[in-house]
């Protein structure tokens, strides 16, 4: 009882002050899910999706319902809301100032296989999962349309966590190996051709065709005006960038403007601001000029900003909604499809390019992998109202799943691969 009246005393705190004490906790959490995660050697980004979860109304709330709704109050999530955005549009924007097209041309044909597959199949398994559970309130909002909630479901099930993956390649070594190569540049493809799906989803959306027209021409106008047009505009910057050897901080307040109004005009546009900002981060100048950026930004986005944006989901995830054997199969179904539809196509793609089996098998690993991207583009679904707080809890369940399915695997393949032939990676 005392307990209790201590907590209706401290809701009377104001949310500004409340934040803060948010902020602690889900710092605090990420930090201990974190050495737990890396323990069984998972990456960063497991221990964040797991905390997000951990504290919203799945465990905190379950366990302690009264202290979750006091810690995050209805009230304050415009807060974390808002402040999540921020931090996921410069890391989408740092995502894609790291993105290397000429990736894709070194290993064009096996790593367009790749894609397409990692594309094709899951897409196909989550459209005819849409179409069969479209009709089911449930899982998708009053109002969708049958073939966005297919479209919707299918883009959903063919993204791959490409920053994991890149981080993976990079943490291993693998940068400039065959399977490094490979997994980049299928990753990159993957992952753009399912933001253009998701882009067409969002534009239609619309009860006007003309808005429709509008999102999809203004974001269409936007990708060239940055890859064609600033992209040379911005060339001096990096070669003054190469010539001091350090960015001023004025230079970096100019590109987090930029940021900024990038990531306002996609959404302005009705896409979605991390189109706007990665695509910015793609008309970066390279070298030195990119690596600064990673350095004055990478720590405290990654550290500070985006474990907001896990928690936010979490908020929204309830796995106590799953309460039936058919809600059970459904989240079963969608589970194995998008393993089966991802990671086993993209192997058997890798196995009719000849690429070693072990190599086949850590790239089907490191693609099935759903992780950040998948959390992003299912907010987006959950907020423009696409898709019911039941189908985003399973879909993140699913997101969780895969993506602790891919360190595992990836490490077995390469172990194995040491074992069979020699301790150096095939180049």
């Amino acid at each position: 009882m005392v307990i209790m009246t201590s907590l209706a005393a401290l809701s009377n705190f104001d949310l500004s002050v409340l934040f803060f004490l948010q902020m602690a906790v889900i710092l605090a959490t990420c930090r201990a899910v974190g050495v737990v995660a890396k323990w069984v050697g998972q990456p960063p980004v497991v221990s964040e999706m797991i905390a997000g979860v951990v504290l919203g109304p799945s465990i905190f709330g379950a366990m302690f319902p009264e202290a979750q709704a006091w810690l995050f109050p209805a009230e304050s999530r415009t807060v974390i809301y808002c402040v999540a955005q921020i931090g996921l549009a410069v890391y989408m924007f740092l995502i894609g100032v790291e993105f290397r097209g000429d990736l894709i041309a070194q290993r064009k044909q096996a790593a367009a296989s790749v894609s397409i597959a990692g594309i094709a199949a899951p897409f196909a398994l989550g459209a005819g999962l849409a179409a069969f559970m479209h009709h089911d309130a449930r899982m998708f909002a009053e109002g969708v349309g049958a073939w966005e909630a297919v479209l919707y479901l299918g883009a959903a099930m063919s993204i791959t966590a490409f920053p994991m993956l890149a981080r993976i390649i990079h943490e291993r070594g693998l940068g400039g190996t065959s399977l490094g190569t490979l997994a980049l540049a299928a990753g990159s493809i993957d992952d753009a051709a399912a933001w253009c799906v998701l882009a067409v989803v969002l534009a239609s959306f619309q009860s006007d065709a003309m808005i429709a027209a509008k999102a999809i021409g203004g974001g269409v106008l936007y990708a060239v005006l940055c890859l064609l047009v600033l992209r040379r505009m911005l060339r001096p910057l990096g070669t003054s960038v190469e010539r001091s050897g350090t960015m001023s901080l004025a230079m970096l307040a100019f590109v987090l403007t930029m940021v900024m109004v990038g990531s306002w005009a996609t959404d302005a546009m009705g896409i979605y601001a991390v189109f706007g900002a990665f695509i910015l981060g793609a008309a970066m100048p390279r070298g030195k000029f990119a690596s600064e950026l990673n350095r004055m930004l990478y720590p405290a986005v990654t550290t500070l900003l985006l474990p907001l944006f896990f928690v936010n989901s979490g908020l929204n995830t309830k796995i106590g909604l799953i309460d039936s054997w058919s809600l059970a199969g459904i989240a079963a179904a969608i589970i194995l499809a998008a393993t089966v539809g991802k990671g086993v196509a993209c192997f058997a793609a890798a196995k009719v390019h000849r690429e070693p089996t072990r190599d086949a098998v850590a790239l089907g690993a490191l693609m099935n992998a759903r992780g950040l991207m998948e959390l992003i583009i299912l907010n987006i679904g959950y907020e423009r109202g696409l898709i019911t707080q039941t189908l985003f809890s399973i879909m993140v369940l699913m997101a969780i799943v895969t993506t602790l399915m891919a360190t595992p695997i990836f490490e077995w393949a390469l172990w194995r691969g040491r074992r069979q032939d020699s301790p150096k990676l095939a180049q």
